[in-house]
């Protein structure tokens, strides 16, 4: 009796001394990561199938969210994020390559013929925000550059959402051109003030403050971002 009341005990630290040892080794072990959810769903799963097939002895839990994650309290390995050049200090990054944005709005909608930025209020700025909060647009013609208030009347913290809502006529969104492609393909959403631009992207790895990644990390990283340099994934 006393064998069976302790066995859980035992079970889980033989668990815990498995995983002590995984991490130590290239290809075992778990992976925890976080992801946006239109590249978690469009872009991840064919470079996590591949990684699989190379290492089928390494196991995968992924987490889809467009909000910001802490990758140290919520206890991921490492996130894949797209978003503003980082300037994190307390986090380990690693840049992959540039997204662009562009600035997009339905084609029958009085956006579509806007030749300058001042042309735009903030009720018509459709915006990111991981919080409900507005945003600063910062646009640049090359020459000059233009600042607007954006997210006085709609702000949500994912792509799809403001896409859809600038397909149908509600304002004028910035969006990462993967977030658009299918809409411009099929003409439910057009390139507007083509001659201004928003700052760029950035597809970035972040990690914890390791003092040095665990070699299945460094593994997956490295294999992560030969996919994204070799397959060309749809970014711009």
């Amino acid at each position: 009796m006393f064998a069976a009341q302790i066995k859980p005990a035992v079970d889980t630290l033989e668990n815990a001394r498995k995983d002590v040892r995984d991490a130590h080794k290239a290809d075992q072990g778990r992976l925890r990561i976080s992801a946006p959810t239109w590249f978690g769903k469009a872009v991840l799963p064919q470079i996590l199938s591949g990684f699989r097939r190379l290492n089928p002895k390494i196991s995968f839990e992924i987490s889809l969210s467009d909000g910001l994650v802490n990758i140290v309290d919520d206890d991921y390995d490492l996130a894949i994020r797209i978003s503003s050049q980082p300037s994190d200090k307390f986090t380990i990054w690693r840049k992959i390559r540039i997204v662009p944005r562009i600035l997009v709005a339905a084609p029958a909608s009085r956006y579509a013929g806007m030749q300058h930025p001042s042309e735009l209020t903030p009720d018509d700025c459709l915006a990111y925000s991981d919080e409900s909060r507005g945003e600063n647009w910062v646009l640049s013609d090359g020459v000059s550059s233009m600042t607007i208030s954006a997210g006085r009347a709609f702000s949500a913290n994912n792509g799809e959402v403001l896409a859809d809502m600038a397909a149908d006529g509600a304002g004028v969104a910035m969006l990462p051109g993967f977030n658009v492609s299918e809409h411009l393909r099929i003409g439910r959403l057009v390139h507007v003030l083509r001659g201004w631009a928003p700052a760029d992207l950035w597809l970035t790895l972040y990690y914890p403050p390791y003092q040095a990644l665990p070699p299945r990390i460094a593994s997956f990283s490295k294999f992560f971002e030969e996919q994204v340099a070799a397959h060309m994934v749809p970014l711009s």
